[in-house]
């Protein structure tokens, strides 16, 4: 007897006639995904995500245009907006013309300067001048603004866009086609009605335009501003200025600013080129160089001259000994933005000086990319071991001075047990970076460090070698000033004084050599001789060791409270 064949003939149990799985007896029948099926999946899911992503440029783009930003610029307060206008415009206040230049990139950017610390409208133009002509810093920190802006709209954007794509979702078909449905109805009709309403009044279109003073100016070309007479410097062709009518006395405000522009440019950037043309000693392949600069003063123009030097023998970091500033101020951050772009992709390590009054210089600089020293040993330049510390002192551009906390002689005592206590483990520290180099005297005559470099005296001393308890020898060397300050203040369109730069050679971690590289003010270079620092094992070298400060020199005056009012009696100036 022939057994009974399941329906679709032998070897087909189970099979329907697609080939698909057939449902069990009395079980309902399942779906079959089609290829179509899928395919509407995907591009429902593309249609969302393309909304989401349009949602998320609108929300963004109206966010970031929206958006403005509090920053210290070129010593003012200022505030920076994005637009679309593909200008960069300097509103500069109700005496001076407006400035507007080509930003070379699809948006612009309005920036709006408030308070400055400058005590007259000649000293605000001329730092202007010679801020525009060393413009690396100020671009750096408005570009670090915009893009940090652009940033955060992005990401608010993409949360803003998501949520109605998000609520689509969650409503879902059945529900969405339920609301459409009561849409002709009288409770739709309220609804519909209630959104526009907030809409219109969110926008409120029937707010009149209010006629401003711009309205009435328009922007000309600086040459034209300033006439035949006063030929402008190629860089700034493309500068144009906004205002009809203007008076004497500002006209021959920016005809001087112009004038300091050109000097400034034109001194500085000719110095960074001869720069890379310097007969220095150039490291061997297993050496790292270091640029050390110090008490800079605001001398925004040596920093590229500075970054030149150290190009020329392939620098890799820099030691910055304090003093960026004359009174830590927040309206001189133009000078540490400058700093900081000028020494871009070096290793960067620094401590605060006496000038550098509170925490504002070191706390912006580390935000930065700066390592600021605080007492504790880190790695250094070519994987030697490095120490500092802020100086304890305080000062501001008058002759007094003023110590607080720790005294420097309890902060020195400290940070040689901190240097002799990592020296237990091995070598000594290789290099102690202070503002003053009094301040690590005690560390080396405990024989702790190979090296210890700082400033403040705003002229070159050493290296000299000073002998420890055992034999170690070590060397205190003071740079003069990379400013080439003669006060506390050394903005200008050259340097006041001979302006330094000190190349550090290390070996094996270990300092080995230093050269002294000096610009004079008539833009001559002085080379100094490459000096080795040598350390003769069990060997004490013929000198005189000094005696350790009970009260350190208090260093050089810091002239009068304004740059050009008569000096005090004492101060130290050439």
């Amino acid at each position: 007897m022939t057994p009974t064949q399941p329906p679709g003939g032998p070897g087909t149990e189970g099979d329907t006639a697609d080939g698909g799985a057939a449902p069990p007896d009395g079980a309902p029948a399942r779906p079959r995904r089609t290829l179509l099926h899928h395919t509407g999946r995907g591009l429902h899911g593309l249609a969302l995500l393309g909304a989401w992503a349009g949602l998320a440029v609108l929300a963004g783009l109206t966010l970031f245009l929206g958006s403005s930003r509090e920053l210290t610029l070129a010593s003012h307060d200022a505030v920076v907006q994005p637009t679309l206008s593909r200008h960069v415009v300097v509103r500069t206040g109700p005496v001076l013309p407006d400035l507007r230049l080509d930003s070379g990139a699809p948006l612009g950017v309005a920036i709006t300067l408030g308070k400055t610390d400058a005590s007259s409208t000649e000293e605000l133009v001329d730092r202007y001048a010679v801020i525009a002509s060393s413009p690396e810093g100020a671009q750096a920190r408005v570009q670090e603004a915009v893009v940090d802006m652009a940033a955060r709209a992005a990401l608010r954007g993409a949360a803003v866009g998501a949520v109605p794509v998000l609520v689509w979702v969650l409503v879902g078909s059945a529900r969405r086609r339920e609301l459409l449905r009561g849409v002709p109805t009288r409770r739709g009709a309220v609804a519909v009605t209630a959104v526009v309403a907030v809409g219109v009044a969110w926008w409120q279109p029937w707010t009149p335009d209010v006629d401003s003073v711009d309205d009435d100016r328009t922007w000309i070309t600086l040459e034209e501003f300033l006439g035949d007479d006063v030929p402008v410097p190629e860089e700034l062709v493309g500068v144009e200025v906004r205002g009809d009518v203007t008076t004497n006395q500002t006209r021959r405000l920016v005809e001087s600013a112009v004038n300091t522009y050109e000097k400034s440019r034109g001194f500085y950037a000719d110095a960074a080129e001869e720069a890379g043309a310097l007969e220095l000693r150039m490291p061997e392949e297993d050496e790292t160089v270091v640029v050390f600069v110090s008490d800079r003063h605001d001398n925004i123009g040596m920093d590229r001259v500075a970054r030149a030097v150290g190009d020329r023998v392939g620098a890799t970091a820099v030691f910055d000994g304090g003093d960026d500033t004359s009174t830590g101020s927040t309206w001189e951050a133009f000078s540490l933005d400058s700093v900081s772009a000028a020494f871009e992709g070096y290793d960067r390590f620094g401590v605060a000086g006496n000038h550098d009054n509170g925490d504002f210089v070191a706390d912006y600089l580390a935000e930065h990319g700066w390592t600021m020293l605080d007492g504790e040993v880190v790695e250094g330049p070519g994987g030697g071991t490095l120490l500092g510390v802020a100086d304890p002192r305080s000062s501001g551009l008058g002759s007094w001075r003023d110590e607080t906390g720790l005294s420097f002689e309890e902060v020195g005592g400290r940070l040689a047990d901190v240097a002799c206590e990592a020296a237990e483990d091995g070598e000594p520290i290789g290099t102690v970076l202070v503002h003053d180099a009094n301040l690590a005297t005690e560390t080396l005559t405990r024989g702790c460090a190979d090296l210890v470099l700082g400033g403040h005296l705003h002229v070159e001393d050493g290296p000299e070698a000073i002998t420890g308890p055992e034999g170690q020898v070590g060397y205190r060397y003071t740079m003069g000033t990379t400013g080439g300050a003669a006060y506390a203040f050394a903005l200008g369109s050259k340097p006041r004084r001979v302006a330094q730069i000190t190349l550090v050679t290390y070996r094996e971690g270990r300092p080995v050599g230093l050269q002294a590289v000096f610009l004079q003010t008539n833009r001559r270079w002085d080379l100094g001789d490459y000096t080795e620092l040598i350390r003769p094992d069990g060997a004490t070298p013929d000198v005189e060791l000094p005696t350790p400060s009970q009260r350190p020199d208090s260093g050089p005056a810091t002239g009068p409270s304004r740059p050009g009012s008569p000096p005090d009696p004492g101060d130290d100036i050439d």
